[in-house]
């Protein structure tokens, strides 16, 4: 047989050992996990390739079960999976265990719930696998071996590692990357627990964690500025329903900076978890909780801890739409608006106390804007097509990206992604050419919200045409601060 013949064989055989799905999110974390979802609802063969063994990243993965915002903006899959979550522990007051959010869990009853759902809409599951590589057509290669070719690859992973192997343009607006955080989930042991002094602890790091006698402590506020609570008000922070408790802690407690986007994943895990662990060995030893430990009925790791940090920073791409403070803060400036698919409510947080520049960012801290919508095109990069963004590697400018990060919001933009997906696989083109309006058109047929309005809730009259209203700009809200909380009416209550 001659060599030509040979190579045709050899490439037919490797055709035939591929297999092919309409989409494949590359990443379970939390708006890929709703984008597999969404697109496998609406008929396309998808599949989810995830490192972990869990979907949900940042909620679940990741260990950051204390959902930020949307209380009053539950709506499509974010809205589906807080109500599994009242339901499992007895109500939404039951989920107010903790005075961070109004909806803690967890994690592992986080990442049941999200399993279930994705295997009841019919999506395949491949866990400690990853993306390894990516070629044109979208032919992929798995870590296990395995080739794969898909219609459509969405981008599901924490840092947005694949769409940039895939040739995603960054959006390139300076950047300085948020702490991140490797979070722990303790419990109150009848016995000591102690944890081994990792590398290069002090207590200098976390002394003034909380009011303390080993506190720096000027007027209630530590030397970097933040305000130190009770040891009480600390713990009872991320208390969870089930008593665990979610050390998220970023007064002299767990956050750390690191430059991570290009660091070896060993190096940014190692340092993460021994700030933590440093931080879990201060509160034993020099605050006296020594039955406090780590939980080890929560993450089937060797360590007990997730499987990975709580990235608040990605590489972000370049999208046919670039969401930022000025549209939140301006809505009507720009035509953004009516390209709406997912809200948020939270205000620009960004953590930057552990950064050597934190004084210059210090106007970053909860920046105020009203609630706000996040167009369709942050999810579709600007010159590759057949590939979308669905979690925080989404086109927003990099101040914005404090609000947009959180779970809700990256799990309404994830669902826009599957629904986009889905409905580019059913027409037979490219994401880029589907009418946004049959997107919003799909999001409304699931209770999603596309404009952040208070006056009405999915499921009551007039929802959806007062949704619709909104995107065609016929009605206009009215945003405003109310303390915490970021609200948008269309009929503003009367004080």
């Amino acid at each position: 047989m001659n060599k030509s013949l040979v190579l045709i064989f050899a490439a037919v055989a490797a055709a035939a050992c591929t297999a092919r799905y309409d989409v494949v999110v590359a990443g379970g974390g939390t708006g890929g996990t709703a984008a597999a979802i969404e697109a496998a609802r609406n008929g396309a063969r998808v599949l989810v390739v995830e490192e972990s063994p869990w979907l949900g990243g940042m909620l679940t993965s990741a260990g950051v079960s204390a959902i930020d915002g949307n209380y009053r903006l539950r709506g499509g899959i974010f809205g589906e999976f807080t109500d599994s979550l009242a339901a499992r522990y007895g109500g939404y007051e039951a989920l107010r265990s903790g005075w961070v959010s109004n909806i803690l869990f967890n994690p592992a009853a986080g990442a049941e719930i999200f399993r279930n759902m994705a295997e009841e809409a019919g999506v395949q599951l491949r866990f400690g696998t990853s993306v390894t590589e990516i070629r044109p057509g979208w032919r992929l290669t798995l870590s296990d071996g395995t080739r794969i070719k898909a219609r459509i690859l969405i981008d599901g992973t924490e840092l947005g590692d694949v769409a940039k192997a895939a040739g995603a343009e960054a959006l390139d607006d300076g950047v300085t990357l948020q702490d991140l955080t490797y979070v722990a989930v303790v419990k109150e042991y009848d016995h000591p627990v102690p944890v081994p002094e990792p590398e290069g602890y002090s207590t200098d790091t976390y002394r003034s964690c909380c009011r303390n006698p080993l506190a720096e402590d000027c007027g209630g506020v530590n030397p970097l500025g933040q305000q130190l609570w009770s040891a009480d008000m600390m713990l009872s922070y991320g208390r969870l329903p089930d008593g665990h408790i979610m050390l998220n802690w970023p007064v002299a407690g767990n956050d750390i900076y690191l430059d991570y986007l290009d660091m070896p994943r060993d190096s940014v895990y190692r340092l993460a978890k021994n700030r933590t662990l440093g931080y879990i060995r201060f509160l034993q030893t020099g605050l006296g909780m020594e039955n406090l430990g780590i939980a080890d009925d929560v993450f089937p790791s060797e360590d007990g801890l997730p499987f990975y940090p709580y990235y608040r920073e990605a590489r972000r791409i370049a999208g046919r739409d670039t969401m930022t403070v000025s549209a939140a803060r301006d809505p009507y400036a720009t035509d953004l608006y009516t390209r709406a698919v997912a809200v948020g409510d939270y205000p620009v947080d960004h953590h930057h106390v552990q950064n050597p520049r934190r004084e210059e960012l210090s106007h970053l801290w909860f920046g105020k804007i009203p609630s706000f919508s996040v167009p369709l095109g942050v999810v579709i990069p600007v010159k590759v097509e057949d590939l979308l963004v669905a979690d925080k590697a989404v086109s927003v400018s990099w101040e914005m990206n404090g609000a947009v990060r959180l779970q809700p919001v990256i799990t309404g933009l994830g669902q826009a992604a599957g629904a986009l997906a889905a409905l580019a696989v059913k027409k037979g083109c490219h994401p880029s050419e589907v009418p946004v309006e049959e997107v919003q058109s799909l999001l409304l047929d699931h209770g999603c919200y596309l404009m952040p309005f208070l006056d009405l809730k999915p499921g009551d009259d007039g929802f959806r045409e007062l949704q619709e209203k909104g995107v065609r700009g016929e009605v206009k809200g009215t945003g405003r601060t109310v303390g915490w909380a970021n609200e948008t009416w269309v009929k503003v209550p009367e004080e």
